[in-house]
């Protein structure tokens, strides 16, 4: 399986000098079954999403979308995603079902005038919106990859997080989680899993802030890796705030009993067969 790293910030994007290293696009992580595939699964569609269009070797997307939640910084890429707004473009979207609403009239509370010009169906192709509970995601729209939702604690509006697993291996993406209330049933979702992209908005000393806010520190995301046995752990969903100098530092202090990686725009890492 192969993730590529298309936007790694969260809360708002980032940009100007200080955030060129670590990137400025909101969360966005593409993935594919090998290096050889194409991606044909995306997780969230914040502002990173715009650079997937070069990304595919074809005129269009066809494949899966899969919201964690519907804050801006998240959904706010969708509408200027190109590939995806092609005639020949067949999307899955799914996100979190709540208010009794369908996924269309989800996805229109930002996708409407006169916050944006376009209905959902004005995206061209041909797009299915689904509202979904927890569990398993219909096979049929995922490409031979197992994929299940789960309900994350998260200030404002229901929030997922997913496991995706294929015949290599196994990730977790949660980012956004208020992880100071750790849910119990949260560990035996994320047990053993080979790359847990975590929520690490926030740094140790500024806990009060981050469980204000509904989000998760670094050593959050290192300890709950260790807890469920994650082997790698990726820090993610920077703070917008958060400078290239900064971010180094950090990085330079991280330690873990697994192997540890901080998010990058353009990165991309493996999970490689199971031995």
């Amino acid at each position: 399986m192969r993730l590529l790293f298309l936007g790694v910030r969260g809360s708002t994007p980032a940009p100007g000098a200080e955030f060129v290293h670590y990137g400025g696009h909101t969360s966005c992580v593409a993935v594919a079954h090998d290096d050889a595939a194409a991606p044909t699964i995306v997780l969230d569609a914040g502002t990173g999403i715009r650079m997937l269009s070069k990304r595919l070797p074809g005129p269009d997307f066809v494949g899966a979308i899969l919201i964690t939640h519907m804050h801006w910084d998240h959904v706010q890429g969708l509408p200027f995603f190109v590939k995806g707004d092609q005639p020949t473009s067949d999307v899955d979207l799914f996100l979190p079902a709540q208010d009794g609403l369908g996924g269309r009239d989800l996805l229109a509370r930002f996708l409407s005038p006169p916050g944006f010009p376009i209905l959902p169906e004005g995206l061209q192709g041909q797009w299915r919106f689904h509202a979904i509970g927890a569990g398993p995601v219909p096979t049929q729209s995922t490409d031979g990859f197992d994929v299940s939702a789960f309900d994350v604690e998260h200030k404002g509006g229901r929030t997922f997080g997913y496991r995706i697993t294929d015949d290599s291996g196994s990730i977790a993406y949660v980012p956004d989680h208020a992880a100071v209330s750790r849910q119990a049933s949260l560990a035996g979702l994320l047990r053993d899993v080979d790359l847990l992209i975590h929520d690490s908005q926030f740094f140790r000393g500024e806990r009060e802030v981050a469980a204000r806010f509904g989000h998760a520190t670094v050593s959050d995301s290192i300890e709950l890796g260790m807890e469920v046995g994650a082997r790698h752990v990726v820090l993610f969903h920077h703070a917008p705030t958060r400078t290239d100098s900064q971010m180094r530092s950090m990085e330079r202090g991280v330690r873990g009993p697994m192997k540890v990686t901080v998010a990058r725009e353009g990165m991309t890492l493996s999970v490689g067969t199971r031995g």
